[in-house]
């Protein structure tokens, strides 16, 4: 430790002067005379990001108005191998300071998928945390409280994007106990990954099959999953086992390659507990009848599963802008899912403007489709009550977003969003004799690298 205090005050000394400009840096705080660099010299990165955005729902969901979030974000990683000598490994640690207004988003426009991908329950959470020993270039293997949306089902392409359906795809989030291991919710897990080739890579996950933990839906179906496993530290393995499994193609993926960039994901997934029949219960007798008549009991399906598949590709690259489209979609059965099938596509244009070679103009649609059974039901409760009912069908969302970079460490990010259908056609709790509206929303990001 003598060495290493020694290391960073001779750092510091020498490089104090050295610091760049406030509006060149790659972080606001800069290299803390020297600080930063030195602890990653012996395989410590420290980072933290905050993240706040507002809001404003200008037409239909549930209530007009305005919405705030913020995340606070902090990670630690670690180069076991630079600081203490083990070879191939590595640890992570990254915590969560989440907080909201009033409302959330979501509670003003009644979607699917939340309108922000960084929507959270206010609180300070532990996000990830985790061991991994590299086995050279060709494997890795991660142990510990792992998101599985940090490497499976996603695209970059789509990640200019803030809603959240264009991250952890509904056909996941809306269908797995408490959103299945996703933000902001992790769960304790391994991963494992096979680099066949430079090109070709296999990604194999298992987790705890409900992240909010033991006891959380025992009392009441509908709790907060986020509030019964509020700081992110109910280390338990509960409610089954989710499996992932993904191969993935990719070319030309660094900074400096010349040519295309193109990602193709091809992943399966299955999730061994029991889930609930979206039209049908047990009644008295013992036979299934339509969960319209109120039954007594689930009918319940062993076991769920579904496939998705991503592309990303680039389809042009000037000197200093690229275009690229993205598209990403999978199914699930619909007799125990809410959505059976789920679609996206894009592009994402880099640097659009002369001059402007790090911003980033990213355009989406995406379409969750509720599946026949939930459908059914509706038809079902319309039958038996004779009033008028809207028939749940699919949630469809268009997403413009612009991310302007002021500097390396400041991004600054209007957003719009037009969503049909939200909740995929659900009734309007003020009169459920219609749906809730199409809503209109614009919103404003921050994000400061500090």
């Amino acid at each position: 430790m003598r060495g290493v205090a020694a290391s960073l005050f001779v750092l510091a000394a020498n490089s104090a002067a050295a610091e760049d400009g406030l509006w060149q840096r790659e972080r606001l705080t800069g290299d803390w005379g020297g600080a930063r660099s030195a602890l990653a010299d012996r395989g410590v990165t420290l980072g933290f990001a905050y993240i706040n955005e507002t809001f404003d729902v200008l037409r239909g969901g549930l209530s007009r108005g305005g919405t705030y979030e913020g995340r606070g974000d902090l990670q630690v990683d670690v180069d076991l191998e630079k600081l203490a000598g083990w070879t191939g490994g590595a640890a992570h640690v990254r915590v969560f300071q989440m907080s909201k207004g009033a409302f959330n988003t979501t509670e003003r426009v009644g979607s699917i998928p939340n309108p922000s991908n960084i929507e959270a329950t206010s609180t300070t959470r532990l996000f990830t945390a985790w061991f991994e020993q590299r086995f050279g270039p060709h494997a890795s293997l991660r142990l510990g409280q792992l998101a599985a949306d940090d490497e499976f089902a996603n695209s970059a392409v789509a990640g200019g994007l803030i809603n959240g359906a264009f991250g952890w795809p509904p056909v996941m989030s809306s269908n797995l106990p408490s959103s299945g291991p996703a933000f902001p919710l992790a769960a304790l897990g391994a991963r494992l990954q096979v680099n066949l080739t430079d090109r070709f890579t296999v990604l194999a996950g298992v987790f705890s099959g409900d992240p909010a933990g033991r006891g959380c839906y025992d009392t009441d179906p509908n709790a907060n999953p986020q509030a019964c496993n509020k700081h992110g530290t109910k280390f338990q393995f509960t409610g089954g086992a989710f499996w992932i499994g993904e191969a993935q193609y990719q070319v030309n993926q660094g900074k400096d390659a010349k040519g295309l960039a193109a990602a193709y994901k091809l992943g399966v997934w299955y999730h061994t507990a029991d889930f609930a029949d979206q039209r049908y219960g047990i009644d008295a007798t013992g036979a299934a009848v339509s969960l319209a008549t109120g039954p007594s009991g689930a009918l319940l399906h062993r076991g769920n599963w579904g496939v998705y598949g991503v592309v990303d590709q680039m389809i042009w690259r000037g000197a200093q802008s690229s275009v690229s489209v993205f598209a990403r979609g999978g199914f699930a059965p619909d007799d125990r899912n809410l959505v059976s099938w789920y679609a996206e596509a894009g592009v994402g244009v880099k640097g659009p403007l002369p001059g402007r070679a790090d911003d980033t103009l990213t355009i989406g649609v995406a379409r969750s489709n509720i599946g026949h059974a939930a459908s059914d039901l509706d038809r079902d409760t319309l039958a038996l009550n004779g009033a008028p009912y809207p028939i749940r069908s699919s949630e469809t969302i268009f997403e413009v977003s612009y991310i302007f970079q002021v500097a390396p460490w400041w991004s600054i990010q209007p957003d719009l969003q037009y969503i049909v259908r939200p909740g995929g056609n659900v009734p309007d709790p003020n009169n459920p004799a219609v749906a809730v509206g199409n809503a209109f929303l614009a919103g404003l990001r921050s994000t400061i690298l500090f």
